[in-house]
């Protein structure tokens, strides 16, 4: 036993899976293996417009990114820079350079001020935005008004525990974090399907909001509410960071950078709602669950790495960032190359097999084109969270440029072309953009790695 015990601890080893990631990944499969329930329950219990009305429920929501301006991600890697010189005694106490922790809390103070604003202006413009999208093209007698302004109000709560996971994150608790995320997904799951089941509609998103906020606060409150209540809500007593001049040279590069990603991967469902109606949504929206589902599989490996990334390089190891970071990249393509096989094998034999669920995805070849678009984006995440654990944001350019450019062929595509057309678009941009983030990732480290007196790099 303890052999076989040894073979497989070598064996996570070898996939550069460690406590955090491990977590992160038993919560990605369970969000896999939930998603695909949810999927089957809607499939079962949805009628095709009904279908069509959720899914662009929540590729509209996905502009809260821009009331976030990116500071989530800024929050993660300006805490692990100030994180490399602290830590947590058994008492759960923050000890070690009383400068560092001073800044720390100037960081969470601010986030927690920009959060609240954020969540009250983003509900204002959910409710009204969407009252005006679903207005224009919605059937008149469906009932959705009352459930959207109910999700608006729940998605702007959910906001405000934005900076809570990304400080925490950035203060390398991260196995903490993805276990507690797990009972965050467990609960949300359960609470789907209940809901379905119960013929809730529409109002399934608003409980499955409600569920993963009351998860939270249960678990993170519970072990870490004096660090919380340290970082947010303590007066820093030294030096502070400066939102001007330390945090918003990133943060609107990130903010415009997420700005583009919205364009990418949340305007497939709208366009064709709008165009084709809520049928075609909705079998883009249910494909988009399968296809997206490869991006949280990949950011598995990745994003529990993030505040590592960061602490080495306020320690300037980048020998030891460099072999991680090339780990990780080769498991992450892997990976994601297995699951996309996998999910078009799925889509490929419902077909085959014509079984009435493959009515209620997109056909096999329009799904491979998704596929492979995604995982072109996926071999990409490690070279955009190695940068941007510099406290730096070089690829906003590109992203803005990939977002405008998969915008125009989404929205051109979609409407003439259907869902076929977008999928072409989505690859297209892809496979001609994304290989630019390989070239500024390239220049950006041997820039930033260079030895000041012999400008090679470390």
């Amino acid at each position: 036993m303890s052999s076989f015990i040894a073979r497989r601890l070598r064996f996570a080893k070898s996939l550069e899976i460690d406590r955090a990631v491990f977590f992160a990944i038993m919560g990605k499969i369970w969000s896999l293996s939930a998603g695909l329930v949810t999927t089957l329950l809607i499939a079962v219990y949805f009628a095709p417009d009904l279908q069509g009305y959720y899914y662009t429920f929540q590729a509209v929501l996905a502009v809260q990114a821009i009331a976030e301006l990116g500071l989530g991600s800024v929050l993660t890697y300006y805490a692990s820079h100030e994180w490399a010189k602290l830590a947590l005694d058994r008492d759960r106490e923050v000890t070690g350079d009383p400068d560092a922790l001073s800044r720390l809390i100037s960081l969470g103070r601010f986030s927690l001020k920009w959060y609240l604003m954020a969540s009250a202006v983003m509900t204002l413009v959910l409710a009204t935005g969407g009252l005006f999208f679903f207005g224009t093209a919605a059937d008149p007698g469906f009932p959705w008004k009352a459930p959207w302004i109910v999700l608006s109000v729940v998605t702007g709560l959910n906001l405000c525990a934005v900076p809570v996971w990304a400080l925490l994150e950035g203060c390398n608790q991260v196995s903490h974090v993805y276990g507690y995320r797990i009972v965050q997904y467990v609960a949300s799951s359960v609470t789907a399907w209940v809901a379905i089941y119960l013929g809730a509609g529409l109002w399934v998103a608003s409980a499955i909001g409600v569920a993963g906020l009351l998860a939270m606060t249960l678990t993170v409150g519970r072990r870490y509410g004096k660090l919380i209540r340290t970082i947010l809500l303590a007066q820093p007593k030294g030096p502070r960071l400066s939102w001007r001049t330390d945090i918003w040279p990133m943060q609107w590069r990130i903010a415009m950078s997420w700005v583009g990603g919205y364009f990418v991967f949340s305007l497939f469902a709208p366009v064709l709602f709008h165009y084709q109606g809520p049928v075609v949504a909705g079998q883009m929206g249910m494909t988009w669950v399968l296809v997206g589902a490869l991006m949280p599989v990949a950011s598995s490996w990745i994003m529990p790495r993030a505040p590592l990334f960061g602490i080495l390089i306020s320690q300037r190891k980048y020998a030891e960032l460099d072999r991680l970071f090339w780990r990780i990249t080769s498991r992450v393509i892997a990976v994601t190359a297995a699951g996309a096989f996998g999910i078009w094998m799925l889509v490929f034999s419902l077909n085959q097999l014509h079984h009435p669920l493959a009515a209620r995805l997109l056909p096999p070849g329009t799904t491979a084109c998704m596929l492979l678009a995604t995982i072109i984006v996926c071999a990409s995440l490690p070279m955009s969270t190695y940068l941007r654990a510099h406290k730096k944001e070089p690829l906003m350019g590109l992203s803005v440029l990939s977002g405008v450019l998969t915008g125009i062929a989404v929205t051109v595509l979609g409407k003439y072309y259907s869902a076929d057309g977008v999928a072409v678009g989505y690859l297209a941009v892809t496979a001609t953009m994304n290989p630019f983030v390989a070239l500024i990732w390239y220049r950006r480290r041997t820039e930033w790695h260079a030895d000041p007196v012999s400008r090679s790099p470390i």
